[in-house]
């Protein structure tokens, strides 16, 4: 029977839940074990067959946005994780009923993958929040969530985790190609051709977060089509200041977060415009990229990248990742021809979930440990099974 997982992500742009109904044709149906099986052949392997975006509430996403930003006191997180364990069954009601498993990524509010005294990180640790329980209740599907802790216990990063499902995806023979997240924050998964152990992954730095932070300055809670970037100009000396972050320096495997990248952590003139704010941290963001590029992918020889997330749909940004990575091809899922199985930048990083917690329920390792710096494989997740039926429960 073809496995149907249904993936929900949340990611650090707090802007909603995207839901993404995943069926596996080719892969080993749902229970039965064994070992990763040689890849079925094809790329993508595997059909996004619906789709489903909800928005955050503006007071969901500001509570949100106040946990990343260190302002939530302990009721505040605990209201916070039943309120998104809430959005996030409400989000897979209308797809639940077609899908075997679900897998929920939850919401990131704190990453914090190395000790750090200066920031009070005693230890590696992260937190996403949105109940389970409340999935798996009200769907009465079993559930797959809380991915990252496993990793960080066998002395990993906790991300990036979706190279696995990535590689098992996308991978192609004869092709060496880069899958790159514009999310929050940006990341990139490098794949030569199906060698496993050649997978590259890593967090850049910032993808759309202090893009966002601009944009609420003007009111806004993104920058719509890039417009607020074409009306301003690259302030050279703030560009240089930010190109000169020691979190920038470090090698891979690195991950990174909102805790780094925001603009109360920047310098930049008191009398800087927001469109020349924009325009300077749109420059910013695609130079990371491509300096991360040119430093530890090129090297390894790269055919194409392609873009996925939210940044993929703003053409300022978009525009600056071609320029400074030219002449690399750099292409939307649109524009290899995914969106005929139903893979776009806003459906992949739930697919890649879905995956995942596909791979957690037959028992697979389903991260690659030396993307992330982990002592050895695991399998991420925390299994939930569906309730019992009322005339079982005691």
């Amino acid at each position: 029977m073809t496995p149907h997982v249904l993936g929900l992500m949340s990611g650090t742009s707090a802007d909603g839940i995207d839901a993404a109904l995943l069926e596996l044709p080719g892969w080993p149906a749902l229970g039965s074990g064994g070992r990763v099986p040689a890849l079925p052949e094809g790329v993508p392997r595997g059909r996004v067959v619906e789709h489903v975006f909800t928005p955050f509430s503006p007071e969901l996403r500001e509570a949100v946005l106040a946990a990343m930003r260190n302002e939530a006191n302990t009721a505040d997180l605990t209201q916070l994780h039943w309120w998104l364990g809430e959005a996030l069954a409400e989000a897979a009601r209308p797809l639940a009923p077609h899908a075997d498993l679900i897998a929920s990524h939850g919401q990131t509010v704190q990453h914090h993958p190395r000790p750090d005294a200066a920031r009070g990180w005693a230890r590696p640790a992260t937190l996403q929040l949105g109940e389970a329980a409340l999935i798996t209740e009200r769907t009465g599907k079993p559930v797959v969530a809380d991915f990252r802790p496993a990793d960080i216990a066998a002395g990993g990063l906790g991300a990036p985790l979706v190279p696995f499902a990535d590689w098992a995806l996308f991978a192609q023979p004869g092709v060496r190609r880069a899958i790159h997240n514009l999310g929050g924050i940006s990341n990139l998964t490098f794949l030569p051709g199906l060698d496993r152990a050649g997978v590259l992954a890593f967090d850049t730095g910032p993808g759309n977060c202090l893009l966002d932070e601009v944009a609420a300055l003007a009111g806004q809670t993104c920058d719509e089509g890039g417009r607020l970037t074409a009306r301003g100009i690259v302030h050279p000396e703030t560009l240089a200041a930010w190109l000169a972050h020691p979190e920038l320096q470090i090698p891979p495997p690195k991950a990174t977060g909102r805790e780094v990248w925001t603009l109360s952590h920047l310098p930049r003139p008191a009398d800087l415009s927001v469109p020349d704010l924009a325009a300077t941290a749109t420059a910013f963001t695609a130079r990371t990229v491509a300096d991360a590029y040119t430093r530890w992918v090129v090297p390894h020889g790269l055919d194409e990248v392609v873009v996925a997330g939210g940044g993929a749909r703003n053409p300022a940004l978009l525009a600056a990742l071609r320029a400074a990575l030219s002449p690399l091809p750099v292409l939307t899922f649109e524009e290899v021809g995914w969106t005929a199985q139903g893979f776009s930048g806003a459906t992949r990083e739930a697919a890649a979930f879905a995956f995942l917690g596909y791979a957690r329920a037959q028992g697979w390792a389903n991260t690659l440990p030396h993307t992330t710096g982990a002592g050895h494989a695991v399998s991420a997740g925390k299994l939930l099974l569906s309730p019992p039926l009322p005339e079982d429960r005691p």
